[in-house]
């Protein structure tokens, strides 16, 4: 079942990459009493995640900070290594945006988002979507319709929803 809006997401731990190499990141410690964009993609180096999802929330940051975000994450099923590497070659940790491995695809399968498409070999990866969470609730969720688009998961289509 998908996660909505008004439900509690699970918690998860997820991986990032520190500054002295993996590092386990608690969903919930991070989501406490705080307005968090938290949004899932296919996968590191792919097209539509390099050329058009992370680049929509680098774009929109300043702006959802504007309307009381604390916080962007990405969350791709993908080991902390590749999803630090993807980090960097985009900028997004230097523009403030969390590039957080679900290495095992637990939580994305929690919430409801996993797919497979054998036939160009993603398996146990993640639908696209964004969400605006508040202390841990899903208060907006947008999920798009194929993982080769971003349109209603894209940052300025969230940023045009926040109130």
């Amino acid at each position: 079942m998908t996660i909505s809006t008004g439900q509690r997401l699970p918690d998860a731990n997820l991986i990032g990459m520190g500054a002295e190499g993996p590092e386990t990141v608690t969903l919930s410690a991070r989501l406490k009493g705080k307005k968090v964009v938290v949004f899932g993609l296919p996968g590191a180096f792919t097209g539509t995640c390099t050329m058009a999802h992370v680049p929509s929330f680098i774009r929109t940051k300043a702006k959802l900070a504007e309307k009381g975000v604390d916080e962007i994450i990405c969350v791709t099923v993908n080991d902390p290594f590749v999803c630090g590497a993807w980090s960097d070659s985009m900028g997004a940790g230097e523009a403030g945006i969390s590039i957080l491995g679900d290495t095992d695809g637990s939580f994305t399968k929690q919430i409801g988002m996993e797919f497979n498409a054998p036939p160009v070999g993603l398996l146990g990866r993640s639908k696209r979507y964004t969400m605006l969470v508040e202390d841990g609730v899903v208060s907006i969720l947008n999920e798009e319709a194929g993982p080769g688009v971003c349109e209603v998961s894209a940052g300025e289509t969230l940023l045009a929803q926040i109130a």
